[in-house]
């Protein structure tokens, strides 16, 4: 049987070539065969050379998503072969991680498929026609490499109606407790895989938050500690007894389940104020406080960041080290500049929250928001707040999540520590 094959159009931008793993209806020249939603198609340049294949999707603004460069067989094998050298890749690169983003679609040559490692539970998230049709094929595979104790499918999410599939959540043949103890860097961290964000946590700040190492320590000379002998004492000679004097305050934003604040804690933190919307989420990050021992020195909080933070601006309180880890303000490219005000808003409040010389940490996940737009932002709230930001560290997502060259779209998280001081 001949393979369909789509003509690119001679004049279009060359963004195949450079490693751009989509194709829009409008870069097509024409579709020689018939083929249907899901089926594999050679794609050609104008002349019929080939470049590479896609899965095709009629429906999808994504009319063809690359998954192969070569002419091979797009079979199940395949799809094991692809698998399998994603988990090498994290094994050689984050060999400690014993939870991780196994699968990161586009960027590991399988678009449309997320595949996250919760120690031996699986959680799979599946974006595309193509890769819906060979749901089967996924698992099949991943009981293989893994032998997990359990699959769990995590397809709800609202992009999937894009591809004309409708949202889709279960377990993946027989139920298991849903609730996992991960494991990272050195803290025991309590996930509900059905129920958290995303596909239950977020494997992609890992190294980030543990950049936040060297930054809990040697605040106590900013709150007038001086040692004396060899015990700190305060401002009026008293000597503390507190063995995390030298710690910081932490105000901990979109803390989700207490990720951060937990790193904040096991790195030597004073006190960390944890701060999320839901109600669940507060109670999650509570238990993991307990788990982990650090109950004593964190407080939570289930409220609106938005107000939470202009009330203590106006209440004037102060912390050694904000931190912003807010959910994606902008879906799409349609909703970036009523994003870009509320990341604005958060950083300009959240400023105006840290002490003279402290620490902000602000994040995006918003794929839509450019890095140099993100730091414009910044730069626009720290005049608004008459504050100066001085760079300690700008990261990206950890080394689970690859990025492709050419496809912008995998480059989403930002992620930046700034030194905070007054004008």
């Amino acid at each position: 049987m001949c393979m369909p094959k789509v003509f690119l159009k001679q004049n279009r931008k060359k963004r195949l070539e450079q490693g751009h793993p989509w194709v829009f209806p409008s870069e097509i020249e024409k579709i020689e065969g018939n083929p249907q939603g899901g089926d594999i198609i050679h794609i050609v340049n104008h002349v019929g050379h080939f470049l590479a294949q896609g899965f095709y999707n009629p429906l999808s603004q994504l009319i063809l998503r690359v998954v192969s460069y070569s002419e091979a067989d797009v079979d199940e094998t395949l799809f094991y072969n692809k698998i399998e050298q994603a988990w090498k890749r994290r094994q050689w690169l984050v060999p400690e991680a014993t939870s991780c983003r196994v699968v990161h679609g586009e960027a590991d040559f399988l678009p449309g498929l997320i595949i996250d490692k919760y120690e031996d539970v699986l959680i799979v998230q599946i974006l595309a026609l193509g890769i819906e049709v060979r749901r089967q094929w996924i698992y099949n595979s991943l009981v293989k490499i893994f032998n997990p104790r359990g699959i769990y499918e995590r397809s709800d999410v609202s992009v999937r109606r894009l591809e004309g599939l409708d949202e889709r959540v279960g377990f993946v043949e027989q139920p298991f407790d849903t609730k996992v103890t991960v494991r990272e860097n050195g803290l025991s961290i309590l996930v509900d895989v059905a129920e958290g964000q995303k596909t239950g946590y977020f494997f992609d700040q890992r190294e980030n938050r543990a950049a936040l190492k060297p930054l809990m320590t040697g605040w106590g000379a900013t709150r007038g500690v001086k040692i004396e002998g060899e015990l700190p004492v305060d401002e009026k000679g008293k000597t503390i007894k507190n063995p995390f004097w030298d710690g910081a305050e932490v105000l901990d934003c979109f803390s989700h389940t207490g990720s951060f604040m937990l790193h904040a804690c096991l790195y030597g933190a004073k006190k960390v104020t944890c701060l999320d919307i839901s109600e669940k989420a507060i109670e999650m990050a509570k238990g993991n406080a307990l788990l982990n021992g650090f109950l004593h020195r964190t407080e939570f909080i289930a409220a609106n960041a938005f107000d939470f933070l202009r009330e203590q601006v106006k209440d004037k309180r102060l912390w050694d080290i904000v931190i912003l880890d807010p959910p994606a303000f902008a879906k799409n490219r349609r909703s970036l500049e009523g994003a870009l005000r509320g990341y604005k808003e958060i950083n300009l409040q959240g400023m105006k929250l840290v002490r003279n010389g402290g620490i902000l940490v602000s994040a995006s996940c918003s794929y839509h928001l450019s890095a140099s737009r993100f730091l414009t932002m910044l730069q626009e709230a720290a005049a608004d707040a008459h504050k100066v930001l001085r760079l300690i560290e700008f990261r990206r997502a950890g080394l689970d999540h690859p990025v492709l060259l050419g496809s912008e779209e995998t480059d989403y998280l930002k992620f930046a520590i700034y030194e905070v001081f007054n004008r």
